[in-house]
């Protein structure tokens, strides 16, 4: 068609599904016309996520966030995970600068163990941990296209774990996208940022992409100083407490109950004064990120393409799930082979962990809870005539004395001899016995060579029991096809999947040895889907279902059963409701971890389950094991079987549409609620699984169960949880673009769990605010040359448990801002932007450090 100028000037629209319609005036003819294409951020945007296939996020389901490219460019945390946080029904979780995990619908941790995030449909998890890190082995952030976040259960379609929610990044295309992008950035506590990305096609069957960065900054510590609670720590004294306690963020402080022959201590703990994370990561305080990811596709066909990949990342970052670990140049290797046509799809990926080399010399990742334990542990040093720590101590057999020994014996003495001269006041005994200790019996000190040089080895000690190395060496394999038939009945999609773990850790964490084989564990799964579109495409109707097998587990089947009816002739509103059924495996340290935290050994528990007495008992002794109250023991009886999948049944309506031009809305309500719920639970047995004798019990009790060479002790496991859970939540979503150049939107999330009375000893993990919101205003300015967004988040205080620590995370005010100005001519943004400006308080992950604020400034290089 010809456009007629006699009248004047005419409008050029220029749309296509997914992008924004735009429209250009024109005077006159001109056969030079261009024009970029902008990602859409409204109802013609195109998910894959929510259904494995194409289709528009109008009628998508179930809930689901899309962050376009210029989205994903406005986040403004190093990581970009940790700036999730800012969208409807997303918790963020951040153990340290650059280590973040997320969630939605409740029950968040730092370890992600409820949802699953894929790069180009590739598990980003770090095997050994079952953990996601953030973006670590994500998708470089200039070579992000789009990030999705489905909501709520999906395993009909991804398997066990996509119990809570599916984060999937895409890539861009290398024959779609090619050019060189080229970020760099600098900002307070040192921090260094430098992304590329580079693409070219080499003929018109060719493309290849390159893509990755480094950053590196002066880490966030954690530095806590509230006692542990009494859920972890049973016999904790409280916070300030002369005779010392056991804080979240020290380590090594370490308790000692006094028996009988400890006269006026007697019944007492003392705990010893433990090191800050600060003095124990010394000089590993720098955090780091290494990324690079090359990428090579080739058009076999008109119609299939394949790809092969490449991603390699190292970090230094600091974790937290039952200890707090740092780790030292780890990371992982992934590689990947796909075919793909229109509409099939066959891939396989590998995926390799690491955490410094196997050799006990080089650098490496270690436990910091055990690295405070075991230089607690060295022989205690005396001064020589010339002052310096060269004298060993020893008792009078000649045995030597560690510095723990040498501070408890020293403590109980000085204290003794106060208590009888100060009229029998404890806590002024305490005090003195205190402050003598820490001056005439004093642990190791930070700083000094004789700290270092044990510091050193234990860090580099991989042996269990000894040192704090941590090694990871497992392995993730995965293959996984796809084909989806188009006819005029339905829309059919099958699929299957199997992965394997194998599992390596030299003993440090699982229950392998350093010269035995990997644990082996596997998975397998097929699954299909029927769409059908009825009443002029107004109705959808969807159905799916998938059958998994696990080897530890037996067969599970997850079916998901849906409904999206749209009104009006443009669909503009959408009505849709859904019923989800998944489970969740237990993750691999559920299964098979064994790690001795001093205060419990922590066990998998896949096998026989476990016999034993809760942890009340141990308020009871000595005197229950006299023999005329042995029959008491039956009142504390424990048993655990062993560990099942767990269930949720998820059911879920929501509404989403444009309203009037430019105002858009998304809102959602969920009631879930769950079957073998997962939980932690303590309780004083064997390690071999049987339920201790009444003479065990007692040989146990003096140490506290501490002691490491005996079969009774406090045991740490995952079980099913013989109660039904329930939950529930909503979250709404408004947008309005008055104009290009002002666009404000908010959001609300609101979370409950319903169930409130769980067993004695029983820990949840929901933690989840309640109530949170989002407010925000972005756009484009002085002919898009100019951009800015701005973010205000608060966040209900919420209590958050862990095996860790426990306890209180407070409301959290943060303040999120960017704006860049683009020098067209010299394909150059200058940027300013900043996460938390206002330096709040923002806790995410109690026992974690405090997310404080990081400012930066920067050049972004953009050639297409």
């Amino acid at each position: 068609m010809k456009a007629d100028f006699s009248k004047g000037p005419v409008t050029l629209t220029v749309s296509f599904i997914g992008y924004e319609t735009q429209e250009l005036p024109l005077s006159a003819a001109d056969n030079a016309i261009s024009l970029t294409l902008r990602p859409s951020a409204v109802l013609d945007q195109v998910v894959v996520a929510a259904s494995r296939v194409e289709e528009s996020i109008g009628q998508v389901p179930v809930t689901v966030e899309k962050l376009s490219q210029r989205q994903v460019e406005q986040i403004t945390t190093p990581d970009l995970v940790a700036g999730l946080g800012r969208f409807k029904g997303i918790d963020v979780s951040s153990s340290s600068m650059l280590t973040t995990s997320f969630s939605t619908r409740g029950f968040n941790s730092s370890r992600s163990e409820r949802v699953i995030q894929l790069a180009d449909y590739m598990d980003t998890q770090v095997p050994s941990l079952s953990s996601y890190f953030g973006n670590l082995l994500g998708t470089p952030v200039l070579d992000v296209a789009s990030v999705e976040i489905v909501h709520g259960p999906a395993s009909a379609l991804y398997g066990a774990n996509a119990f809570n929610g599916v984060l999937l990044t895409n890539s861009k295309d290398p024959f779609r996208d090619p050019g060189l992008t080229v970020r760099l950035r600098g900002g307070n506590r040192s921090m260094l940022d430098g992304q590329l990305r580079y693409a070219t096609k080499i003929g018109e069957r060719v493309a290849f992409k390159i893509s990755g960065g480094a950053t590196t900054a002066n880490d966030f510590l954690a530095d806590n100083q509230s006692a542990t609670s009494t859920l972890i720590e049973p016999g904790n004294n409280a916070a300030g407490s002369n005779l010392g306690y056991d804080a979240v963020s020290r380590y090594g402080d370490v308790g000692n109950t006094f028996t009988a022959t400890g006269g006026a201590l007697a019944g007492k703990t003392v705990f010893l004064p433990g090191y800050s994370e600060a003095e124990l990561v010394a000089d590993d305080n720098k955090t780091h990120s290494y990324k690079i990811a090359p990428s090579l596709a080739v058009l076999l066909t008109s119609n299939l393409k394949a790809t092969i990949d490449y991603r390699y990342t190292n970090a230094n970052t600091t974790y937290q799930s039952a200890s707090r670990y740092r780790f030292v140049n780890s990371g992982a290797h992934q590689a990947r082979v796909q075919l793909e046509g229109n509409n099939w799809f066959v891939r396989g990926f590998t995926t390799r962990d690491y955490s410094g080399g196997r050799d006990p010399q080089t650098d490496g990742s270690y436990n910091l809870g055990f690295l405070g334990g075991f230089l607690q542990a060295q022989q205690a040093l005396a001064k020589d005539a010339n002052g310096n720590l060269t004298i060993p101590v020893v008792d009078a057999t000649g045995r030597a004395v560690s510095y723990a020994e040498r501070y408890f014996n020293t403590y109980a003495i000085r204290y003794n001899q106060a208590y009888a001269t100060n009229g029998n006041n404890t806590d002024a005994a305490a005090k003195t016995a205190r402050d003598f200790a820490n001056t005439n019996a004093p642990l190791l000190q930070p700083g000094t060579k004789e700290f270092d040089v044990a510091r050193n080895q234990i860090i580099h000690n991989p042996t269990p029991g000894q040192g704090a190395r941590l090694i990871l060496r497992s392995i993730l394999n995965e293959g996984s096809g796809q084909y989806t038939f188009n006819n005029s009945f339905a829309d059919v999609t099958v699929g299957a999947a199997y992965r394997q773990f194998l599992l390596g850790s030299d003993g440090s964490l699982f229950e392998d040895t350093r010269d035995g084989e990997r644990i082996k564990n596997y998975e397998y799964g097929a699954y299909a889907q029927v769409s059908k579109t009825l009443l002029d495409d107004h109705l959808k109707l969807a159905a799916a279902g998938r059958v998994d097998r696990f080897q530890n587990f037996g067969t599970a089947f997850s079916p998901r059963a849906s409904v999206v009816y749209s009104l009006g002739p443009d669909k503009l509103q959408n009505f849709r409701a859904s019923f989800s059924r998944a489970f969740r495996a237990p993750t691999q340290n559920d299964q098979y971890i064994k790690l001795d935290v001093g205060r419990a050994i922590l066990l998998g528990n896949v096998r026989g389950g476990f016999q034993g007495y809760t942890t009340p008992l141990a308020s009871q002794l000595p005197g229950i094991l006299a023999p005329t109250r042995t029959a008491e023991l039956a009142g504390y009886e424990y048993s655990s079987a062993a560990l099942k999948l767990e269930e949720v049944n998820s059911y879920e309506v929501g509404y989403r549409a444009q309203l009037v031009k430019k105002l858009y809305i998304d809102v959602d309500y969920f009631y879930n609620t769950y079957n073998n719920f997962i939980a932690t639970q303590n309780f004083i047995g064997n390690i071999d699984g049987s339920r201790p004798t009444a003479a065990q019990i007692g040989a146990a009790a003096p140490g506290r169960f501490q002691n490491s060479a005996l079969s009774t002790r406090v045991i740490q496991i995952a079980t099913n949880v013989n109660q039904q859970v329930k939950s529930q939540g909503a979250g709404l979503t408004l947008s309005y673009a008055f104009a290009p150049a002002l666009t404000v939107s908010g959001n609300y999330s609101y979370n409950d769990l319903i169930t409130k009375d769980f067993k004695v000893g029983t820990q949840s993990f929901f933690n989840t605010p309640r109530n949170k919101f989002n407010l925000g205003v972005d756009g484009l300015l002085l002919d898009r040359a100019l951009s800015y967004n701005l973010n205000y988040r608060w966040v209900d205080s919420f209590l958050y448990e862990s095996t860790f620590a426990t306890g209180t995370v407070p409301t959290a005010q943060t303040l999120d801002a960017q704006v860049g100005y683009t020098l067209k001519p010299l394909h150059t943004t200058v940027q300013a932007g900043g996460t938390n400006l206002l330096d709040a308080p923002n806790l995410q992950v109690y026992g974690a450090p405090n997310y404080g604020r990081l400012v930066y400034v920067g050049l972004l290089f953009d050639i297409k």
